[in-house]
């Protein structure tokens, strides 16, 4: 059922047994379902502790082979490049917004501001562009090799994505400009999985070891995809995390089985669940230890906005506490940006134009001012640098003189190598796409939930 804003009521946005990988079930079956799911629950042992030290890697790469949509799309990609996908996923939004009279994102937000407002010295939006502040968030994107192959993932990580991870030279350079960048306070570490590159611990340890010896609060999050906690040779991992204080921000679309494993693959949800558990038991996401934070991520199996963020985070802690004792602090709430996976999946069922229609007709201007834009740098795992981990993904880095510029050069995408500290970057404005009304919609969409 739909509600005022174009999104869906709480219910069908939440329920598992609402959901298959079509994103619906006969009515008829969903109270024998939901039945059933709460039998089971009753019954389980999800601490799982025979999982600990298995690898989802084969399962996921057995189900990559036999999805006929994946190969597809490999063979497609194969064909035209990752690239030439890029350019097609950029004209099919630019036709739908076309048909619907819309113009280019950043004249569409100056068209609505406040005049008064628009171009006020500490406005975002001034001269028709969007002006960051500086820098406080350091997106560290550390590599595209994943355990899981999950069917909504803008960037694209699987097992397959072996070569694609950061170096040692561009880690230590991040590192570098992290102490030269006194006004950031969030190291916060992306993949892929994370964890699975060789440069996450480093990166964690000397950043941390850093922060205590200068005196500096610095928050390190990892965002964890929670199965990685089970996989060989990463069984001190939750140990790591907590000796260094890192914040933990995981991946959970649902608090059901069908749709988590239905988004994310086969046995995903019966191993995240295990792994929350092994959370808290270390102590995250419980009163008895604050400093430990454990937010989970929710982000909609379908074309359709997310549900309130507050009212979802308690029905969240109500159904992972009821069923499987699990604590959290927060829950954060992301809209499926119309790039990558999830746009090969509104061209295949034909709802870009719709879909692109629900962002636009629910823009929220209040949501310009939190845009991760304007706060955050993403650097890719190969140094590059970006405005948003959205743009990364769509090769859209930030453009500038180059430490290797000469006068007569053209400027060109900037690197960790062609800055001296974050604070460089201010004199660049974002750049901006039609896919940016994602993080508009609503009540606005960032890494850190919603914004508005």
């Amino acid at each position: 059922m739909m509600v005022a804003g174009g999104q869906i009521s709480l219910a069908a946005a939440i329920l598992a047994y609402h959901v298959t990988v079509a994103f619906t079930v006969p009515p008829g079956s969903r109270a024998s379902t939901r039945a059933s799911f709460l039998e089971s629950t009753a019954e389980a042992d999800w601490s799982r502790p025979d999982l600990q030290g298995s690898s989802l890697v084969e399962e996921t790469l057995q189900q990559m082979e036999s999805d006929v949509e994946f190969q597809a799309l490999s063979e497609k990609m194969a064909r035209i490049g990752v690239d030439g996908m890029t350019k097609e996923e950029r004209a099919a939004r630019r036709r739908a917004l076309d048909e619907l009279g819309v113009p280019n994102f950043l004249r569409f937000v100056a068209d609505r501001a406040d005049d008064s407002a628009a171009d006020a010295e500490d406005s975002p939006l001034r001269d028709r562009r969007l002006r960051r502040s500086r820098p406080n968030i350091l997106q560290l994107n550390i590599g595209l090799y994943c355990n899981q192959a999950c069917n909504h993932c803008h960037v694209e990580s699987s097992p397959l994505r072996k070569d694609e991870t950061m170096s040692a030279d561009v880690a230590a350079r991040c590192l570098e400009l992290l102490r030269n960048s006194p006004d950031v306070d969030t190291l916060d570490l992306t993949g892929g999985a994370p964890e699975l590159n060789g440069q996450f611990r480093f990166l964690v340890r000397l950043a941390r070891e850093w922060s205590k010896e200068n005196g500096r609060k610095l928050t390190i999050i990892d965002r964890c995809n929670l199965t990685v906690l089970l996989e060989p040779d990463q069984a001190d991992l939750v140990d790591f995390l907590r000796e260094n204080q890192v914040n933990v921000v995981a991946s959970l679309p649902c608090y059901g089985q069908d749709n988590v494993d239905a988004q994310r693959g086969r046995g995903v949800f019966e191993r995240s669940v295990a792994a929350l558990l092994k959370l808290n038991e270390a102590g995250y996401g419980t009163p008895e230890r604050p400093e430990l934070m454990l937010d989970l991520v929710y982000n909609p199996s379908g074309p359709f906005l997310p549900p309130s963020q507050a009212s979802l985070e308690v029905d969240y802690k109500r159904e992972l506490m009821e069923n499987f004792g699990i604590k959290f602090n927060n829950l954060l709430t992301i809209t499926n940006m119309p790039i990558k996976r999830f746009a090969d999946f509104l061209a295949k069922e034909g709802k870009m134009k719709e879909y692109m229609e629900l962002l636009v007709n629910n823009y929220n201007s209040q949501t310009v001012g939190g845009l991760m834009c304007l706060n955050t740098v993403s650097v890719g795992w190969d140094g590059l640098l970006y405005d948003c981990d959205f743009n990364q993904q769509l090769g859209m880095g930030i453009v500038g003189d180059s430490s290797e510029s000469s006068a007569e050069s053209k400027k060109q995408k900037l690197t960790v190598f062609d800055i001296a500290s974050l604070a460089d970057l201010e004199q660049y404005s974002v750049r901006t796409d039609n896919h940016c009304f994602g993080c508009t919609a609503g009540s606005g969409s960032s890494c850190q939930g919603a914004t508005a």
